[in-house]
């Protein structure tokens, strides 16, 4: 008898459906020889400190850091979790095979080896690995099953995480608390979240601190077409309308006229950061709330597996692309002509090399009209599908001209652009001739009128006041992008990808991460914006060790826990020089002579909060 282990009883339905498991017993579908039971995400986690020893159970300093000689896990204490870990566990017993159907990833690999851990399996295991729950794709899985081994370092780069996540949460927690909390507040720390405050107090601080300057620019009017003088901002009125009082009578004369023909890529397919930010920009849906919206069309089989960090596709599903853009029946006038003529395989959408576990969001071959969609997720359907076919459509073409002037010694420039051919513009229905592909308005005329090389003319000049703006305050969208790069504001894709190596947290994990600084009073949202409480301003300035709180640390110790995944680092080193990290934090904070002490808001924790129930993707770090 062969059991299947899935991560959600509907996923276990799904496959039990399709295996001939068609019998509903107690906690599990059997047939055909196949028991199909499920978890309900996280049943297992690594102990508390009470479970190690009764000295730790009380919150003191004495007692700090708490480093267990070897990590346990437990049952989550839960009637439900327990009730269906026994069945698990019996049915292990009774097995001859056991398929690992977690979700395809670094967490569905954790929660799956815990129960099996816990449950004492000795039986053969192996892995199925799949990027949607469509009927297609979940029977080629079965039919190229893995054995387990080849996922270890998945594991074990989640289980580095969890005992990292542990040793610096439950003891810099702890620490900070009795040090410097109030009135038995609790100041929580974790790996991810102090430094993201971190990133937010840092920017609040920036436009706190900062002094507006007045500039002046100076313009001027030919023909109807805006020249803006090359020297760019004057920092005093006085030498601006000097320059003004010299070109005033003089006529402007054209030296020189270019054009230059760009191009312009389709927008990458979405990651689940990149759809957090385009759901948030658009819709203001928090980072969480997307993450609930693309997990359930994930689930409704209309879209593939969403917890992932890529843009690309692995050059396997290149045979499926047609079939794909077929079901999507609704968009049949968009994906018309590509599926008249050749589907192009550009690297910028096919790269093996960009692709590990899973590949970039893209609808599945299921039609969206056959899913009871809600309106919410109809809206983000349409983003992903939208986004998947521009992909396919042929790069924007279009024409800058640039025209340089002269006026008494004082050089001019005027640029326009013009679309040649809309390409993957014409997919959306708005007009972006005039904005950037983050869309943003650019600096230019338009389309100019025909100007010829020694030409002059009056002109109209003016002088334009500006005042030097402050940063901006993070909102969601920005603030997944600072976690993205560390804290880096990187607008250019390519260079983007790259840094994801030493970005904060996991896509999967950000938007929790978020949700965690709104529940500890961290933080607070007005209209978009994310301001930072005083009781979080006042432990990011508190806390001094550098590695607590910088997102460009913090994203270099993630990317250690990237390479544990591809096997190029050990576990084992990366806990050691936490142990050792935690250590020296213990000793500074307890050397500190300061008198800092800290208050959160009235109706945040008083007592060190329960545990609660986990699940996937809601622990924060």
């Amino acid at each position: 008898m062969i059991v299947c282990i899935t991560e959600k009883p509907s996923v276990a339905k799904d496959i039990a459906a399709i295996l001939g498991a068609n019998v509903r017993r107690d906690g599990f579908y059997e047939g055909n020889g196949y028991n199909v039971t499920w978890t309900f995400g996280h049943l297992c986690c690594l102990k508390e400190p009470n479970d190690y020893c009764e000295e730790w159970k009380s919150w003191n300093l004495s007692t700090l850091p708490m480093i267990p000689p070897r990590f346990g896990i437990k049952l989550i204490d839960d009637k439900g979790i327990i009730n269906q870990f026994k069945t698990i566990e019996s049915l292990i017993k009774q097995a001859d095979e056991v398929i690992n159907c977690g979700d395809a990833g670094q967490e569905g690999e954790l929660i799956q080896r815990w129960v099996m851990q816990k449950a004492g399996c000795k039986k053969p295991v192996k892995r199925l690995w799949i990027s949607s729950l469509t009927e297609e794709k979940i029977r080629e899985g079965f039919a190229n099953l893995k054995p387990q081994a080849n996922y270890d370092n998945l594991y074990y780069a989640g289980l580095s995480r969890a005992i990292g996540d542990w040793i610096l949460g439950m003891n810099a927690t702890r620490l900070y608390t009795k040090r410097y909390a109030q009135n038995r507040n609790v100041l929580s720390i974790g790996r991810v979240q102090t430094p993201t405050l971190a990133l937010i107090v840092a920017r609040q601080r920036e436009i706190d601190n900062f002094v507006p300057e007045d500039f002046w620019e100076i313009k001027t009017k030919y023909r109807d077409t805006t020249f803006n003088s090359t020297k760019g901002r004057y920092s005093s009125e006085a030498d601006a309308l000097e320059v003004i009082e010299k070109i005033k009578s003089f006529p402007l004369t054209i030296n020189s006229v270019s054009e230059k023909k760009g191009k312009e890529a389709p927008p990458r397919l979405f990651d689940l950061t990149s759809l957090q930010v385009e759901c948030n920009k658009k819709f203001s849906f928090s980072a969480d709330e997307t993450l609930k919206l693309i997990q359930s069309l994930y689930e409704k089989k209309v879209t593939t597996y969403p917890r992932v960090d890529t843009t690309y596709l692995s050059e396997d599903i290149y045979p499926t692309i047609p079939g794909v853009l077929k079901a999507l029946s609704p968009y049949a006038k968009l994906t018309e002509p590509v599926l008249a003529g050749k589907i192009p395989k550009t690297k910028k959408v096919f790269d093996d090399s960009k692709v590990t576990d899973h590949h970039a969001i893209i609808p599945t071959n299921v039609p969206p009209q056959t899913a009871a969609l809600t309106r919410d997720e109809k809206l983000v359907y349409n983003l992903v599908a939208m986004r998947f076919i521009a992909a396919f459509y042929p790069d924007c073409i279009f024409a800058t001209t640039t025209v340089m002037a002269d006026i008494n010694g004082t050089p001019f420039k005027a640029t326009g652009k013009v679309i040649l051919s809309e390409g993957w513009r014409s997919v959306f229905n708005k007009d972006y001739s005039n904005e950037n592909q983050n869309g943003e308005q650019q600096d230019d005329n338009g389309i100019l009128p025909s100007f010829t090389e020694g030409e002059s003319g009056p002109h109209e000049p003016s002088l334009l006041k500006k005042t030097t703006q402050p940063p901006k305050l993070y909102n969601e969208g920005t603030l997944l992008r600072a976690m993205e790069t560390a804290g880096k504001f990187v607008d250019n894709e390519e260079l983007r990808e790259a840094m994801k190596e030493n970005g904060i947290g996991r896509p999967s994990t950000r938007a929790a991460i978020i949700e965690t600084l709104f529940k500890r009073r961290y933080i607070r949202k007005e209209r978009k914006s994310l301001i930072p409480t005083l009781a979080g301003t006042q432990l990011i300035d508190t806390i001094k060790e550098p590695l607590l709180k910088s997102a460009e640390l913090t994203g270099i110790w993630e990317n250690k826990l990237r390479m544990i995944e591809r096997g190029d680092f050990s576990a084992a080193q990366f806990i050691n020089e936490l142990k050792a990290l935690i250590h020296d934090i213990v000793l500074n904070v307890l050397r500190d002579n300061g008198t800092s002490s800290i208050a959160v808001e009235n109706d945040s924790p008083k007592t060190p909060p329960k545990k609660p129930r986990a699940s996937k993707a809601k622990k924060a770090e």
